[in-house]
C-alpha cells in the first residue's frame, strides 16, 4: 500500500484500465441503462428546484461565487452592519438581470427577482427611485430575505437541524423506499470540548436511530470530529483516544441493533485511520454484528489496496465507496511541502476509472457488503452490468443532490439506495455545504455536466477508460509535480519530507536526535572560530536536551577584531576574480549548493534542532527554504545581470552593465539560522560580491556547515569568509571601511545602530544596508470569517516556532460581536498545544533560544499577569515560556514587540475597518498584517490601505515562500528590497552605464545596407 502513495499516476493507472474496462456487448448495455438513467435524472431536474439552480448559477459564473460565498458566511454573522456589508458584497457587483425569468422553475425565477431587488438596493446609489421609496426599510428587507433564503438552503442540503428533525423528514413521502446514514455536522474538532461535544452528539444519535432499527437508518462518523490533532505526529495520543471512543460508539451501535459507518479523511491520516478502524473491526466484544463500515474514497492512489486490506478483516465489512472530498485541498499540500507525487489522480476520468475498478474488487469481495455513492448515471449503470441480478449492494447519494436517479431503481427494479443525510444547524452547514457544492457542481463534475445543455448524451456519457487511456494515463498538464511548480522558466521548487508517511517520520526522528559529530570532524564542518583558520579556538555552544544552553569561552576582543580585519583583507583580495567570473558559473555555484543542501538535509536538520531548537516541521522548512534561495537567486541572476543594451541615435551604443560592488557583510539572525544566513549570503554572491558572513552567536555551528558545503558547491574559499561572535564581532565587520555592503536581518534598535555606524567616517563611502527587522504583527478578524480557520492560522502564526519568528502574530484585533466566542476557541485549542523537546515529533512549541529571551519574556509575562487570558503550564527545566494569551484593551497599548509565544487580543467595532488598520499603521512597523473576512471588499480596503511588506488574507500569516510571497517590511520593520523577490538582488549591484559614440570608428555601418533612406 505504502508504495502506491506518490506513485506516478500511469503506473497506478495501468492495472486500474485493465479492471475497469467494458467489452463492446457490456459497454452497449451499460450505455442502454446509462440513457435511461439520464432521461429520469433530466425529468427529476425539470421539477427540482436544487438543479435548476445550479443550472442557472453555474460555479464558474460570477453570481454563482456570490451565492455560494453568501450562503458560506452569512448565517454566522451576528451583526447586522457587517451582515449588509457583506451582502452588498456579494450582491452588488453580478449581474442578477440577465437570470431573471430563464429558469424552468417558478422558485428559482422567483428567487432571482429576489436578488434583482437586492442588488438595486445594495448596488444603487441613494438617489436611485427605489433606494428612495424604501430607504428606511432597504437593509433589514434585504438582510432578512437573504437570511430566509439561506435557511431554505441549509434545509435542502441539511435533513435537519437535530436528529429527530432528521428522523421525521425521512418518512415524508419523496423518501419512501430510502433508507439514510445520518452525520451529525463537524468537519473538525479545534478544541477537546469540540470533540466532546461532538461525540455526545453521535451518542444521542446513535441513540436516537435505533429506537426504530427497523427503518434501517444507520450513523456515519468523522474521526477529525473526535479529536482536534488527529495527526500522525499524534499517533501515540489519538489513536488510542479514538479507538476508545468508536469503540464506545460501535458497541452502542450493536446493541441498538444498527450499522455505524467511520467516513473517510484525508490521505495523511489514512494508516492511522485503519489503524484505528482495524482495532475496532477485531474486537471480540462486536462478533456477529455486521453494521460496522468504512469509506474509501477512489480518487486515492490506494483506494485498491484498502479495499484488499478490509476484505481480509475477520468479519464482514461494510465499504462505502466515494469519488472523494478533499480533492483541492490535498493538491495545494502536496505542492506546498514540496513531495515527490499526489496521493490522488490530478484528473477527473482517472478518479472514474479508479472508482469503477475498485467497485469491481468490491463486488467481487468475500468479506465487503458494497455501497456505492455516486450522482454519475454512468458509473451506476455499469455497477448495475457488473453486479447481474444481484441486490446485494446498495447504492447511496447525497441528500439534496441526485434527485431522479436512484427513484426508479428504488420503487421498481429493487435496487437499495442510502441517503447521505448531515444533521445540524443551520450555522454548521457552512463548510460542508460549500465542499459539497464544489465537489458535485465544478465543471467536471457529472452533476454540472448535465445541467449543461450543450453538451450531448454521448458527450456526458463518454468513457474514462477511453479518456484516460487517450492520454496514457498521464498527469494533467495544468497541475505540475511539486519539483515543478515554478513553471520551465522557473526554479525547481525545494524537496520537502512527507511527515505523514510513519517510516519517514520514524527516520526523521532518528536523524534529527542523532549526537552531532565534534565541530570540525568528518561532517561536522569547519572549526568554528573567529576566522576560518583551522585550530582557533572554537565558538560553539553545548545545548542540553531540556534547551539549556552552556557557551564555551569567546576569544578576547582584540582576538576578534584581528579576525574580522583579517577575513575582510582576504575577501578583499579575492573579489576582482570572483567578480570577473561570468554570471553562469557563480549561478551554478549557486545550483549545486541548494543539491548539497537536500542531500545534507538529515545532517542540517539535526543541527538546526539541536543547536537553533527547531521543531522537526521548522528544520525542514529551513533547509527547503535555504535551497529556494538558492535556486532562485541563481535564476534571477541568469535573467537579470547580463549587460543590457539601451536604446539611442544612431551612431551610439548604450550599455548598462550590473557590477559586484566588493566585499558585503551579512549578519544573520538565530530564529532562521540557515535560510537567512545562507539567503542573504548567496545573493550577495551571485552578483559578483565577496562576503564576510557572521552568523548569530547562538547559532555558529549551522552556519560553518553552510559554509562549507558552499565551498564544496564551488565557491571560492576567500570569497566567503565565516566569522562568529556576538556584538562586537559584528560592531568591527561593520566598522570596516572596506565593507561595500550590508545584510543585516535582526532587531531595530541594531538596525539602527548598524546605519548610524555606516555614517559615522565622513570619508567613508556611503553603502547601501539592507535591513530586516521585526514588527508588531496584527490580523484583523471580522464577523463573517470562519471562527475554526481563524484559530487554526491564529495557533500556526502566534506559536509556531516559539513565536520566534519576525512575521509572527504578535496582535489579534476581533470584531467585538465575536470577540467572546473566538477568545473562548483559541483558550481550547491552545490547550492542545505540547510544549517540549526540539526533537519529538509531537511537539508544537520548543525553548525559546536564550537564557536572556527567557529572562525577558518571563518578566514580561509577570508583569501583564492580571491581563493573561490563557497560558498553559510548560516544564519547569529548561527555557520553556507558556504560550500565552493577554487581553488587552486597545490596540494602543502594544507597543513593542515581544519575540516568543505570547499573542495579544483587543477588539474593534464593525464598521470602522479602515479606521482599525489606520491605527495599525500609527505604530511604524510594517512587516506583516492579516485579515479574516469573508467579505471582498474588506479585502481590498486592507489592500490599499495598510502599510506592511507582506499582507495575508484568509491564511496564516507566517511561512512565505521564495518566489511566490517576497518576504520584508518598511518602516521600522525594514529597508527593502524584499528577500526571496524578483528586485533583491540589484541592491547587491553597482550599475555603470557605458555609452560610446562610433561614429568616428565609421558610424553605423548598418545604415549602408538599408534599401531606402541612405543616400
Amino acid at each position: 500500500m505504502a508504495k502506491l502513495y506518490r506513485a506516478s499516476e500511469p503506473d497506478v493507472l495501468k492495472p486500474l484500465l485493465d479492471r475497469a474496462a467494458l467489452d463492446s456487448d457490456s459497454r452497449e448495455r451499460v450505455m442502454g441503462h446509462a440513457l435511461g438513467l439520464l432521461a429520469n435524472l433530466r425529468a427529476a431536474q425539470s421539477k427540482g428546484w436544487v438543479n435548476q439552480f445550479l443550472q442557472e448559477y453555474r460555479l464558474n459564473s460570477s453570481e454563482g461565487v456570490a451565492l455560494l460565498s453568501l450562503a458560506e458566511a452569512f448565517l454566522r454573522v451576528p451583526d447586522p452592519e457587517t451582515a449588509d456589508l457583506l451582502i452588498a458584497d456579494k450582491l452588488g457587483d453580478a449581474d442578477w438581470r440577465a437570470h431573471a425569468g430563464k429558469s424552468n422553475s417558478k422558485l428559482v425565477n422567483s428567487a432571482t427577482w429576489g436578488l434583482v431587488v437586492g442588488r438595486v438596493l445594495v448596488g444603487e446609489g441613494s438617489t436611485g427611485p427605489l433606494r428612495r421609496l424604501i430607504s428606511r426599510a432597504g437593509e433589514p428587507f434585504v438582510r432578512q430575505a437573504v437570511g430566509a433564503a439561506m435557511k431554505m438552503m441549509g434545509e435542502i442540503f441539511v435533513m435537519g437541524r437535530t436528529i429527530d428533525e432528521a428522523m421525521k423528514r425521512m418518512r415524508r413521502p419523496e423518501n419512501k423506499g430510502f433508507t439514510a446514514s445520518f452525520d451529525m455536522l463537524g468537519e473538525a474538532a479545534r478544541t477537546h470540548a469540540d470533540a466532546q461535544r461532538y461525540f455526545q452528539a453521535y451518542v444521542g444519535a446513535v441513540d436516537a436511530v435505533g429506537r426504530d432499527p427497523a427503518a434501517g437508518h444507520s450513523i456515519s462518523v468523522k474521526l477529525s470530529a473526535l479529536h482536534p490533532r488527529y495527526e500522525v505526529a499524534r499517533w501515540s495520543e489519538c489513536v488510542p483516544a479514538l479507538t476508545e471512543m468508536l469503540e464506545a460508539l460501535a458497541v452502542q451501535a450493536a446493541s441498538k441493533g444498527i450499522a455505524l459507518t467511520v467516513d473517510a479523511e484525508e490521505s495523511e491520516r489514512l494508516e492511522m485511520s485503519l489503524d484505528i478502524i482495524g482495532t475496532v473491526a477485531g474486537l471480540p466484544s462486536l462478533k456477529g454484528w455486521d453494521g460496522f463500515g468504512m469509506a474509501v474514497q477512489a480518487y486515492g492512489k490506494r483506494a485498491r489496496p484498502v479495499i484488499e486490506w478490509a476484505n481480509g478483516l475477520d468479519r464482514v465489512m461494510n465499504v462505502r465507496l466515494v469519488k472523494g472530498a478533499y480533492w483541492d485541498s490535498e493538491i495545494k499540500r502536496t505542492q506546498v511541502e514540496g513531495l515527490a507525487d499526489y496521493p490522488l489522480f490530478t484528473r477527473k476520468a482517472a478518479t472514474d476509472v479508479s472508482y469503477l475498478a475498485v467497485a469491481k474488487d468490491m463486488l467481487a469481495a468475500e468479506n465487503i457488503r458494497p455501497a456505492f455513492a455516486s450522482h454519475n448515471a454512468l458509473t451506476v449503470a455499469t455497477i448495475m452490468e457488473w453486479a447481474g441480478n444481484s441486490r446485494d449492494f446498495e447504492f447511496q447519494r447525497l441528500h439534496g443532490m441526485g434527485d431522479g436517479l436512484y427513484e426508479r431503481l428504488v420503487q421498481e427494479n429493487g435496487y437499495h439506495c442510502r441517503v447521505y443525510a448531515p444533521v445540524g444547524g443551520h450555522r454548521d452547514l457552512l463548510a460542508y455545504l460549500v465542499r459539497r457544492l464544489l465537489e458535485n457542481g465544478a465543471n467536471s463534475s457529472f452533476v454540472h455536466q448535465l445541467a449543461d445543455e450543450r453538451l450531448t448524451e454521448a458527450e456526458i456519457l463518454a468513457d474514462p477508460v477511453a479518456k484516460i487511456a487517450a492520454v496514457g494515463g498521464k498527469r494533467h498538464p495544468s497541475i505540475p509535480l511539486p519539483v515543478d511548480l515554478f513553471g520551465a522558466g522557473g526554479h525547481r521548487n525545494s524537496a520537502g519530507l512527507d511527515l505523514s508517511d510513519v517510516a519517514t517520520l520514524e527516520a526523521v526522528v532518528k536523524a534529527v536526535n542523532a549526537p552531532l559529530p565534534h565541530a570540525g570532524g568528518a561532517g561536522g564542518g569547519p572549526a568554528l572560530s573567529s576566522s576560518a583558520t583551522a585550530g582557533d579556538e572554537q565558538a560553539a555552544a553545548s545545548v542540553a536536551a531540556s534547551g539549556e544552553r552552556v557557551p564555551t569561552p569567546s576569544p578576547s576582543r582584540m582576538r576578534e577584531r584581528d579576525a574580522v580585519a583579517a577575513a575582510i583583507k582576504r575577501a578583499h583580495a579575492a573579489f576582482p576574480a570572483w567578480s570577473t567570473t561570468p554570471v553562469d558559473e557563480r549561478a551554478a555555484c549557486l545550483e549545486r549548493l541548494a543539491d548539497l543542501l537536500e542531500t545534507h538535509r538529515d545532517e542540517l536538520m539535526a543541527i538546526c534542532v539541536q543547536e537553533a531548537f527547531k521543531t522537526i516541521g521548522d528544520a525542514i522548512g529551513e533547509v527547503r527554504e535555504a535551497a529556494d534561495f538558492c535556486r532562485y537567486y541563481a535564476q534571477q541572476a541568469r535573467l537579470n545581470l547580463h549587460p543590457i543594451e539601451l536604446p539611442g541615435p544612431t551612431g551610439e551604443r548604450n550599455t548598462l552593465h550590473i557590477e559586484g560592488r566588493g566585499v558585503w557583510a551579512t549578519i544573520a539572525p538565530w530564529n532562521f539560522p540557515l535560510a537567512i544566513f545562507l539567503g542573504q549570503t548567496v545573493a550577495a554572491l551571485v552578483t559578483g560580491n565577496t562576503v564576510v558572513a557572521k552568523p548569530a552567536p547562538q547559532t555558529p555551528r549551522i552556519a560553518a556547515r553552510a559554509v562549507e558545503l558552499a565551498h564544496e558547491a564551488g565557491v571560492p574559499v576567500d570569497a566567503l569568509v565565516l566569522v562568529t561572535g556576538g556584538p562586537e564581532v559584528g560592531a568591527a565587520l561593520t566598522a570596516d571601511v572596506r565593507i561595500q555592503g550590508v545584510a543585516f536581518t535582526g532587531s531595530t534598535a541594531t538596525s539602527r545602530k548598524i546605519a548610524r555606524s555606516l555614517l559615522d567616517d565622513e570619508t567613508r563611502p556611503i553603502v547601501p544596508l539592507i535591513a530586516e527587522t521585526g514588527g508588531i504583527n496584527a490580523m484583523i478578524v471580522d464577523s463573517t470569517a470562519l471562527p475554526e480557520q481563524v484559530v487554526a492560522d491564529v495557533i500556526a502564526s502566534s506559536f509556531r516556532s516559539a513565536g520566534q519568528r519576525c512575521s509572527a502574530l504578535r496582535l489579534l484585533l476581533v470584531q467585538e460581536d465575536i470577540a467572546d466566542g473566538v477568545i473562548e476557541m483559541l483558550s481550547g485549542a491552545m490547550e492542545t498545544l505540547r510544549i517540549g523537546r526540539s526533537g519529538d515529533p509531537a511537539t508544537d512549541v520548543g525553548p525559546v533560544i536564550d537564557q536572556a529571551a527567557y529572562d525577558r519574556l518571563m518578566a514580561y509575562r509577570e508583569s501583564v499577569k492580571a491581563k493573561i487570558v490563557k497560558t498553559l503550564d510548560a516544564p519547569t527545566e529548561g527555557l520553556f515560556v507558556p504560550p500565552t494569551l493577554v487581553r488587552i484593551g486597545a490596540i494602543e497599548d502594544l507597543n513593542q514587540e515581544w519575540f516568543g509565544p505570547i499573542l495579544h487580543v483587543a477588539t474593534w467595532e464593525a464598521g470602522k475597518l479602515s479606521e482599525t488598520i489606520a491605527r495599525v499603521n500609527a505604530k511604524g512597523y510594517g512587516l506583516t498584517m492579516g485579515l479574516h473576512s469573508r467579505i471582498a471588499r474588506a479585502a481590498e480596503v486592507i489592500e490599499a490601505e495598510a502599510a506592511v511588506g507582506n499582507l495575508y488574507i484568509n491564511r496564516s500569516m507566517i511561512g512565505a515562500v521564495v518566489g511566490s510571497q517576497p518576504f520584508g517590511g518598511e518602516g521600522l520593520s525594514g529597508t527593502g528590497p524584499k528577500a526571496g523577490g524578483p528586485r533583491y538582488l540589484y541592491r547587491f549591484c553597482a550599475e555603470r552605464a557605458v555609452s560610446v559614440d562610433t561614429t568616428s570608428a565609421g558610424g553605423n555601418a548598418t545604415l549602408l545596407s538599408l534599401d531606402e533612406g541612405g543616400i
